[in-house]
Parts: C-alpha cells; structure tokens; sequence
C-alpha cells in the first residue's frame, strides 16, 4: 500500500504550525444567490425534479462559481480545503433523484479543490496547500428512528451507509484528495460506516490518506444527537488511528470551547476545531464578525487546546482572515502521552482502572 507524498508535507506543516481549514462553502454559494436555472445549468435544464439547494450540484454545472470560493479561502489563508460534497452521495441525492452523478460530484468537486490548492502551492511552496475530501452525515440517521411512533424503526442502515461512502470515497480519492474528512458527525454509527467504507476504498485503491473525523455537540447538552459526550465519542472513534478529532458546526465558539478542552485532555491525536460564526439570529444568518470570533478562538490557540482551527456554518474568506492572522502567534498544540488503559464508551466513557 502506497501513501501519497503530501501525507508527509502535512505532518510537517502540522508540527510546525496551527493549520488553517477553511470556512462554510453553503455560505459562500448564497452570495452568488443562485435560482433553480442556476444550479440546473445548461446540462439539467430540463431535470424533472426541482434541484435548487443541491449545492453539490454546482460543481458540475457552475465550476467556476466552486472554484472562486476555494481561490478566495487559501487567499485569506487557508492551508486546507474542503471538497464541495458534504451531501454528495447517493442517499442525500435521492432527494433529487440524482444517485447515479454521486461519483462524479466527488470526483469533479476534488478536482476543482485540488485546482485551487495546486495554484497556491505554486505561489507559495514554503505553504503547501491540502485538499479535504468532505465527507458529511447524510440525511439519515442510524441510530434513531425517524417515527416517533416506532422507536424500533430505522430508515437506513449500516450496510445501505458503508455502500454509499464507499463510492463517495472513491470519487475522492480519484479527484485528488489529500485528507478524508468524516464531518458534521451526529451519530456515531453513520461514523463508523463512513470510517469503514473509507479504509475499504483505501484497501481497493491502493492508497492511504490521512482521516480526519469531526463530530457535532448539538447543544449545551454536551452531546451528540446519538447521545455520547465528547470524550465517549473520540473512545468509538480512535480505533481509525486519525491524523485528528474535533467538533464543528451546531454552537459558536464560546460554546464549543468546553468540549474542544475535553477532547484535548484525551485524545492522543491532533485536536480541530471549526465553530460556527456565532449562533444563527431570528432570519437564521449568522452576524458574527471575523474579528469577533478570531478574538474567541484566540484563547483556545493560546491555551494550546488545538492544532488545525477554521469556521463552520457563517464563516467567510474574512473570518478565516483574521482567525489565521491570530493562529500565526501561537504554537500548535503538543501532542498527549496517553497511558495505556480500557477505554469503552457508550453514551458516556468507560476508564478502567
């Protein structure tokens, strides 16, 4: 099994520096306000379903618009991007009826990334630039029945998961991914099918590729949606051995920081974290400035509790402008020396001894 040559660029670049992951690619494609002719393009014009929303679709017919935002994140100074394929794959697309263009989004969606990165590794070769394939939740969830009425009921399952990852996976790995990242994890067995779909496609392609995993604290609960805390949720997950663990979406930056501190204090793995900008207001936005939440995430940096920082759902080329601007004053976070000892988790961790 081969591993790719930037593997070892970005275990560099993570030891020498906090790295910078990009912001919202949603929030981005709503400044271009894009209508239903938008996002069919030329080549569905005539689809028979509405596809307007289905922003993985603009990697096929508005390239360009996907390309913009990832040259404006690495201008603002970004060292990684993610792919534009958070709900590219066959179960997410069901609703639009496009299952069978899963694969190719993640292929043309990394290679437009992979476009970006290559141009700013070019300009500038002492800061290469990484491509994230973005893997997302889905919209279904494993664990929990969608029929309050049927707690027994599931409306997918691991096996129906693992198969649409897999493909998902692979169009990443063809198009030129860097890193795998399972984000936006809100329940964990959709987790463990993607880390599963994801080392069966390494083992098919030949290739092994950085994970990153990244879960969701839905709210002041400190919990998954499935349920775990923090530290029971990097117990299901480390036996991926990732590059890193972290959260992201759901709370801003202040809220966040008590569970970003609990995974640090754990986890014998690089420590992300990209928080919203700030909580959504009553017209569901997020008024957050960059400034603002570079000025939050500074104590995280300046504590030592994370490694690679970035924005979620709100955040801009601006935000991650002044979040890397404030990360260039610190170190990254030293890596945990964990004692061996059982860790089980099920909603809550299990130490023993």
């Amino acid at each position: 099994m081969s591993t790719k040559p930037s593997a070892a660029l970005l275990e560099k670049a993570a030891r020498d520096r906090i790295l910078i992951i990009d912001g919202a690619m949603g929030t981005m494609i709503q400044k271009h306000k894009p209508t239903e002719e938008t996002y069919r393009g030329a080549r569905f014009k005539d689809w028979h379903r509405d596809v307007k929303g289905n922003n993985e679709l603009l990697s096929l017919t508005q390239p360009e618009i996907i390309y913009d935002i990832h040259d404006q994140y690495f201008a603002a100074g970004a060292d990684i991007a993610e792919t534009n394929t958070f709900g590219a794959q066959v179960i997410s697309q069901a609703d639009y009826g496009m299952e069978a263009l899963a694969y190719e989004m993640n292929v043309e969606s990394a290679r437009l990334a992979r476009k970006a990165a290559d141009a700013w590794t070019k300009k500038t070769p002492d800061k290469p630039r990484f491509v994230a394939g973005a893997v997302g939740p889905t919209n279904r969830t494993a664990s929990i029945s969608p029929d309050v009425n049927n707690p027994g009921f599931r409306n997918v399952n691991f096996d129906e998961l693992r198969a649409a990852y897999k493909e998902q996976v692979k169009g990443l790995i063809d198009g030129g991914s860097d890193i795998i990242i399972i984000e936006t994890i809100f329940d964990t067995l959709n987790a463990k099918a993607a880390g599963f779909a994801t080392l069966e496609a390494f083992d098919e392609a030949g290739v092994e590729l950085p994970v990153m995993i990244s879960g969701t604290i839905t709210d002041r609960s400190g919990r998954t949606l499935s349920g775990q805390t923090a530290e029971a949720f990097w117990y299901s997950m480390r036996h991926l051995r990732p590059f890193s663990i972290g959260l992201n979406c759901a709370l801003g930056a202040e809220l966040m920081r008590p569970y970003i501190a609990e995974l640090a204090h754990v986890a014998d793995v690089r420590i992300s974290a990209y928080p919203n900008a700030g909580l959504p207001n009553e017209m569901g936005e997020y008024d957050e400035t960059g400034h603002e939440m570079a000025c939050k995430v500074d104590g995280w940096m300046a504590d030592g509790l994370v490694n690679i920082i970035g924005g979620c759902c709100g955040s801009t080329p601006d935000h991650i402008g002044h979040i890397a601007e404030h990360a260039a004053k610190y170190k990254p976070r030293a890596s945990l020396r964990v004692e061996p000892k059982m860790r089980l988790s099920g909603l809550e961790p299990f130490v023993a001894g």
